[in-house]
């Protein structure tokens, strides 16, 4: 249910910025959300469909683009993508086992707001 403190979070920014550029209407917004987040598309809509709808967002439509889960090996400095399923057995395809730093899959960002 941290959806809906995460959807208010997405309203104020978009008002926010829609105001500051006198836009008469929000349209679209589009999120970047990685992986390792567990929120669900769905429900972002659903509860910014209710908390906008006395504000000019009423009725626009959230994209979703999900980020992949992305490792730096620490020894060889490559990157390389994981499977949520393989979170628990994280290893370098070059070097094995060892230091790994997360590299992407935890963001979470309003990357565009479409208004009119």
């Amino acid at each position: 249910m941290h959806e809906l403190a995460v959807t208010e979070g997405i309203l104020k920014v978009v008002l926010r910025h829609a105001a500051a550029n006198g836009a008469a209407r929000v349209v679209g917004i589009g999120l970047r959300i990685g992986e390792l987040s567990d929120l669900a598309d769905e429900w972002l809509q659903r509860y910014f469909d209710y908390l906008s709808r006395d504000t000019i967002a009423a009725g626009a439509r959230i994209r979703v683009e999900k980020i992949p889960v992305v490792f730096r090996c620490e020894t060889c400095g490559d990157d390389f993508r994981v499977r949520l399923n393989e979170m628990k057995d994280v290893a370098c395809p070059v070097c094995g086992p060892g230091n790994a730093s997360l590299v992407s899959g935890r963001e979470f960002t309003v990357q565009q707001i479409e208004v009119i």
